[in-house]
């Protein structure tokens, strides 16, 4: 049985965080005991002094999660429709998040359609079709990822470090995608040749 990743593990500046979540498993558990699982394939940084952190202005009615102990869960909804899912991180009332742009599922769940099972690897190719797959959703906002149910995140296997560690998987740190400030910060890590990932460069 493995254990989730502690909150001390967590309790680090995002960007320390985010390239060593590359590899870990995001586990989805539904009140029926059901669980669907992704690799995690990439990510993105937001820190506090970063003007393209939700908290970077003040804090809000919703973005007070990102102040909230490290391995709390930060669920927003984008553009009236996507949900993105974010692991905070860094001491507690220091507003620091990772969030998780991509999952590799190992298995698709049944209520996706004929399209999307035509393409596998690309269900959970975005923080907004991850959350989608994975029925994740603003009630989901402020759990931690420490107990359980309904979310965890699981360390990389052994298997996965040894890949990384000899240099057969590989990481690249490149700009986030989608901003219009601090868009030029390099602070989102995908594992390299991965078609999970959203998008390359």
């Amino acid at each position: 049985m493995v254990s989730p990743i502690p909150a001390s593990w967590l309790g680090r500046p995002s960007p320390d965080v985010a390239p060593d979540l590359i590899g870990c498993t995001l586990v989805r558990q539904f009140p029926d005991g059901s669980q669907y699982r992704g690799l995690i394939v990439e990510t993105e940084a937001y820190a506090p002094d970063d003007p393209a952190c939700h908290a970077y202005r003040r804090r809000t009615a919703r973005n007070e999660v990102m102040f909230a102990s490290p391995g709390s869960c930060y669920v927003y909804l984008i553009y009236g429709m996507y949900h993105c899912i974010n692991v905070v991180t860094d001491l507690d009332t220091v507003p620091s998040a990772v969030l998780i742009r991509a999952l590799e599922l190992d298995t698709l769940p049944p209520w996706l359609d004929e399209k999307q099972r035509r393409q596998p690897h690309r269900v959970a190719a975005g923080p907004g079709k991850l959350c989608r797959a994975l029925k994740i959703d603003r009630t989901l906002n402020g759990i931690t990822f420490i107990s359980k149910a309904p979310l965890w995140l699981e360390p990389r296997s052994p298997q996965f470090e040894q890949l990384i560690t000899t240099g057969q998987h590989q990481l690249v740190q490149t700009t986030r995608i989608g901003l219009t400030q601090g868009a030029d910060i390099p602070w989102r890590w995908y594992l390299a040749d991965c078609p999970a990932v959203s998008k390359k460069g």
